[in-house]
């Protein structure tokens, strides 16, 4: 693909660390919590992220940054730890100047840091899109004996391996996240693991992903959201990701045929991902006029009040004074009126200011 002009620039996090991060593209914004496994200047020639990039950047502004630790960011006595990874996020919205955004967060800590942001900061994030995401760590909470070990030796594995031109040693990570790739995309992932990053560092990261849990802020979460996760992923189980999507109200869940932990643009999922990541972020594209807004009766402006701060139909139905039926009703109809989905119809209806004050109770 054509590389996109992109602009990389410096920002500085809570603790001092500096944070190098990345605008490209056009059009609406979109920030993505990348993959911790990335450089921002190696990703635009990468048979693993190119294509990412070129999907993305189709129709956004994308925002996207180097994790503390790794490739342009700081480098040397980093702090690691979900907290701080946060505020890395928030320093990057703030240098970006970002106002109203779609979120997409990948990966455990990823997708923690996103939904976390989202329910800080809920009139900033418009929409969220979380893959291969969990609501714990492999050894949070409370771990077995046998989950400590396993995660000791994933570790001493990943320690010893990094530097190492031995294949087996190489491999081995590779082949946990991507167990389908092609020889090329293999080969690419591990040259990308050694230029990107610190043993030292690959180990403060991970264990401080494997500890984070997130288990509190998952159903606390508002913002029209897509869940996607991989059936087959050996990294963080599917299982994980299904439970966060039953958590957040109204959230998508789209599992993917894989067996990878990053999707691959070759593979036969990468469409139907492609399709549902378009579908919610083309929200973003429409703008509410006043007279779309005028069609509507007072009483479904009463129920799109209430979508927008995030009810059910059966919250809605209580607090009107109707039925379900007939709260279904009125939805259909305020979907029809204005063109789009339930979870664009939210993101309209927020952007032209609903959600924010109680709906009446008025029959």
């Amino acid at each position: 693909m054509p590389q996109v002009p992109q602009q990389i620039r410096f920002c500085t996090s809570r603790d001092g660390t500096r944070i190098a991060y990345e605008i490209c593209g056009s059009g609406p914004p979109l920030l993505w919590i990348q993959h911790w496994v990335h450089h921002l200047e190696l990703d635009w020639t990468s048979p693993i992220w190119q294509p990412w990039l070129a999907f993305l950047t189709r129709r956004h502004t994308l925002v996207r940054y180097d994790w503390r630790g790794c490739g342009l960011s700081d480098r040397h006595q980093i702090k690691f730890s979900f907290e701080e990874y946060v505020a890395d996020l928030e320093a990057v919205v703030e240098a970006a100047e970002l106002e109203h955004f779609a979120l997409f967060g990948m990966a455990g800590a990823g997708s923690g840091a996103a939904m976390t942001y989202a329910v800080q900061h809920p009139k900033r994030v418009a929409c969220l899109v979380l893959q291969e995401c969990q609501t714990q760590g492999r050894i949070a909470g409370s771990p077995t004996p046998q989950q400590m070990q396993e995660a000791q030796a994933r570790l001493k594995v990943i320690e010893l391996g990094w530097p190492n031109d031995t294949p087996a040693y190489g491999q081995f990570f590779a082949a946990l996240h991507i167990p389908d790739a092609s020889a090329a995309q293999m080969r690419a992932y591990n040259d990308l693991l050694r230029r990107m990053t610190s043993p030292m560092n690959a180990v403060g990261l991970l264990r401080s992903f494997w500890e984070a849990d997130m288990s509190q802020i998952v159903s606390q979460v508002r913002c029209p959201t897509l869940v996607i996760h991989a059936r087959g992923d050996s990294v963080i189980p599917f299982e994980e990701g299904r439970k966060v999507a039953s958590l957040i109200p109204h959230a998508r869940f789209l599992p993917i045929e894989s067996r990878n932990h990053l999707l691959l643009a070759t593979e036969p999922g990468w469409p139907s991902f492609a399709a549902a990541v378009e579908e919610l972020l083309s929200a973003l594209l429409l703008v509410p006029t006043p007279s779309l807004l005028h069609e509507l009766t007072a009483r479904e402006r009463d129920v799109l009040e209430m979508l927008a701060q995030g009810q059910a139909n059966g919250g809605i139905a209580a607090h009107l004074g109707i039925t379900e039926k007939t709260v279904r009703n009125h939805v259909s109809i305020i979907l029809n009126k204005l063109g789009v989905h339930r979870s664009q119809a939210i993101v309209l209806a927020r952007e032209a200011g609903f959600g924010r004050r109680a709906a009446s109770k008025t029959k």
